[in-house]
């Protein structure tokens, strides 16, 4: 392999300028973060913790083996709406009994676990990736069903988090369910659907409608034990497989659980079990990234930091120079990565990459998409030449690939570039940002300026006056809304991304990301669509 020489400088007075606004700018998303890990705040914390009950992150940590990392998911959601920031769920993949599996664990100190409309969008993401890398999915339920006051947001598309769980037993993906409190309404089918259930005395309740709902609907008096507490499930509905003691025995048992599920890794281990690490520290990449994402950054700085010892085996290095294309490993599993060079993608660099990703499913080899480009070349010259036919290759090149992708945005993602480079609609199995990240349908100003020329052109075609103080108004609305909506924090709040990472991260997120997609098959495929030449 060719090994990747760096041609930055630590030491400059750059790299350390754009160090200290990436810094900054990870600090505003650990201050998010941080409200996410609050829950519904010390009073609720507090009232929970009287009860004798585990926080939904104490739960997960002693669910996971001792030492075990794990990887949170979608952390932001919700951010920038009326809800609590998190969503009032935490999901994510960590390693149980050995085995990796996707955990949904409700935060009942919010609005005692309810589900609203960035809840749902969390978990059905989690069902997704479940499936796709064929992990056993744990949920840790205490929930009081939806969020009635948003009902009309969560009602019709909530059906889906059951029909999910059901999707996955019938894949032959383990389903888990440990009820820590209550799960009524909707959520007394998370446990209903889940192929293993373990309840806790006194403290599980799980029916479709409470006492009160009850008296009012039948006029029958009733009590929460007799109606849906754990004993009376585990002895008599038998809705209850497993009749703990309390938190810490449930977690055993669930622990137990999944260490006689017999799973195995489709995929394989790595191929390489003694990765290098890069030649270079992964701490200068908070330094890699200019504060202006029109200044261009060769992706290969980045991914001399990102793969097994900096070796990188460049395909077509000398045509369509604007996309980086070439073959690593990573944490011992070989990757082919896709990076941009900052700028337009012309014809050129969409033909090299539907090669590329038809080369890498041959081989069986997952690709990795590292986004900084403004989208495709306009103009006549490219039109002419074939730009669209050329683009629209790349994107059914992207759209049909069977191999494992995994995205991440460090710099801009617009346009059709986004989508050509594996975005979010072409189902990745993970997609990452960078602080750093911007995507929309096209830069800030750019979209500003084509608002303000059609406005132009209209008053002229009616013979009237254009206002030019309105239009530098009116465009410097425009370009403060599209930079506020394309930035990181706006897009994972809507869980568009798997999460905002720290740069300096990168490598260990995508050695994680490799491991889970191995629980499925890698394999590719020679079944594309009709390439329009």
């Amino acid at each position: 392999m060719t090994v990747l020489t760096s041609r930055i400088d630590p030491s400059s007075a750059e790299h350390a300028e754009n160090r200290k606004v990436m810094l900054d700018r990870i600090a505003e998303i650990e201050t998010e973060h941080a409200k996410a890990v609050a829950g519904g705040g010390e009073k609720y914390v507090d009232r929970h913790r009287s009860r004798g009950k585990l926080l939904a992150r104490e739960r997960i940590e002693l669910l996971l083996d001792e030492g075990s990392p794990f990887l949170e998911l979608s952390s932001l959601a919700g951010w920038g709406s009326d809800y609590t920031v998190g969503a009032s769920i935490v999901t994510g993949i960590g390693v149980v009994s050995g085995v990796e599996c996707v955990i949904v664990a409700n935060d009942p100190t919010v609005r005692g676990g309810a589900s609203n409309p960035w809840t749902l969008k969390k978990s059905h993401r989690a069902g997704e990736i479940a499936e796709q890398n064929r992990m056993p999915m744990i949920s840790l339920v205490e929930s009081g069903g939806a969020d009635l006051p948003s009902q009309k947001e969560i009602f019709i598309p909530g059906g889906r988090t059951f029909r999910d769980l059901t999707r996955l037993s019938a894949a032959g993906v383990p389903t888990i369910a440990l009820v820590f409190g209550n799960s009524t309404a909707g959520g007394a089918y998370i446990p209903g659907m889940s192929d293993h259930v373990v309840m806790v005395r006194e403290r599980s309740k799980v029916f479709l409608g409470g006492p009160p709902l009850v008296k009012a609907a039948t006029g029958e008096e009733s009590d929460d034990e007799s109606l849906g507490g754990a004993r009376m499930h585990a002895e008599q509905s038998g809705l209850a497989d497993h009749l703990a003691e309390d938190e810490h025995d449930a977690l055993r048992i669930g622990r137990r659980i999944v260490a006689r599920l017999n799973h195995r890794k489709a995929g394989g281990g790595p191929a390489l079990p003694q990765a290098a690490e890069p030649l270079y520290p992964a701490e200068e990449l908070a330094g890699v990234m200019p504060p202006d994402l029109k200044v261009p950054v060769d992706p290969r700085e980045v991914i001399a930091r990102v793969v097994d010892g900096s070796e990188f085996d460049e395909f077509k290095p000398a045509y369509g120079e604007g996309l980086v294309t070439g073959w690593a490993t990573l944490h011992g599993y070989p990757v082919g990565v896709l990076a941009n060079d900052q700028g337009v993608l012309f014809s050129e660099e969409a033909q090299k990459a539907t090669q590329f990703i038809q080369l890498a499913n041959r081989s069986d080899t997952p690709l990795v998409f590292l986004h900084n480009t403004t989208g495709y070349m306009v103009g006549a010259d490219y039109e002419q030449g074939g730009i669209i036919k050329h683009g629209s290759m790349m994107i059914n090149a992207v759209s049909n690939s069977t191999v494992p992708h995994f995205s991440v945005l460090i710099g801009a993602s617009y346009g059709a570039g986004h989508y050509g480079m594996c975005g979010r609609a072409y189902d990745p199995r993970f997609l990452f940002a960078w602080p750093s990240a911007r995507s929309s349908v096209m830069g800030p100003k750019q979209l500003a300026e084509v608002l303000s020329i059609v406005a132009r052109q209209s008053a002229e075609k009616k013979g009237q006056p254009y206002d030019e103080d309105q239009d530098a108004a009116v465009r410097e609305m425009v370009e403060n809304q599209i930079e506020s909506e394309s930035l990181p924090l706006f897009l994972s709040g809507r869980v568009y991304d798997d999460g905002v990472i720290d740069p300096r991260d990168t490598r260990t997120v995508l050695g994680l990301c490799l491991s889970f997609a191995h629980n499925a098959p890698v394999e590719g495929t020679d079944a594309f669509g009709v390439f329009r030449m």
